[in-house]
C-alpha cells in the first residue's frame, strides 16, 4: 500500500480528489452546461496557492474540468458485503453523490465504494456518477473485504404447499 491511501486510524478513511468535467450543450433552449463526474484521485491534495475548491485543471470554449479536493473515501465493516460485489463485477465504481452549489455547479459530497449506499442516493432524488474504481482504492478495499467479510450461510427455506394453504383458507 502506499502512503498515500494507509487507513487513517481505525475507520479506514482513504483521501481522494473528484475530477468533474462541464460540457457545452449546443441547440437545447432549456440547457446550456451538462456535468459529469469523470475520475477520482487517491490521496491527499492541496490546491497550490490557497486557491479555493474546486480547482480549474482546463477551461475551453466547449469543455472544463475542475478538481475537488479535501475528500474521503470512508469503509465500514458492516457494508462489506456490498464493497465485495462492487468489487467482482466486470467495472468495479466509485458512487459520487453531488450536490448544486448555490451558482449552479456540482459539488461532490460523498464518495463512496458501496454500490447500495449508491443506490440509496440516488433512490432518496440525489445525483449520484460512478466511474472506475482507482487501482490503489480496489487494493485497499479487497484488503479491507478479506480481513472484514463474512458471508451469510445460505439457509435452505422451508418449502411451503401453497394448494394446501388456499384450501385451507376457502
Amino acid at each position: 500500500m502506499t502512503e498515500a491511501i494507509k487507513p487513517d486510524g481505525p475507520a479506514k478513511r482513504f483521501p481522494v480528489s473528484v475530477v468533474m468535467e462541464r460540457r457545452s450543450v449546443q441547440g437545447n433552449r432549456w440547457v446550456s452546461e451538462s456535468w459529469k463526474a469523470v475520475g477520482v484521485a487517491v490521496g491527499a491534495r492541496t490546491v497550490a496557492g490557497g486557491e479555493e475548491n474546486p480547482l480549474c485543471l482546463v477551461s475551453g470554449r466547449d469543455a472544463s474540468q475542475y478538481l475537488w479536493t479535501g475528500l474521503t473515501v470512508e469503509l465500514f465493516p458492516d457494508e462489506t458485503e456490498s464493497y465485495y460485489h462492487n468489487l467482482m463485477v466486470g467495472t468495479p465504481g466509485c458512487y459520487i453523490v453531488v450536490r448544486p452549489r448555490a451558482d449552479g455547479m456540482p459539488e461532490p459530497v460523498l464518495v463512496t465504494l458501496s454500490f447500495d449506499a449508491g443506490q440509496a442516493y440516488q433512490e432518496a432524488d440525489e445525483t449520484v456518477y460512478a466511474v472506475p474504481l482507482p487501482p490503489e482504492l480496489y487494493r485497499a478495499a479487497e484488503a479491507f473485504v478479506i480481513a472484514h467479510y463474512v458471508p451469510e450461510k445460505k439457509r435452505k427455506r422451508k418449502l411451503e404447499n401453497w394448494k394446501e394453504d388456499a384450501r385451507e383458507r376457502h
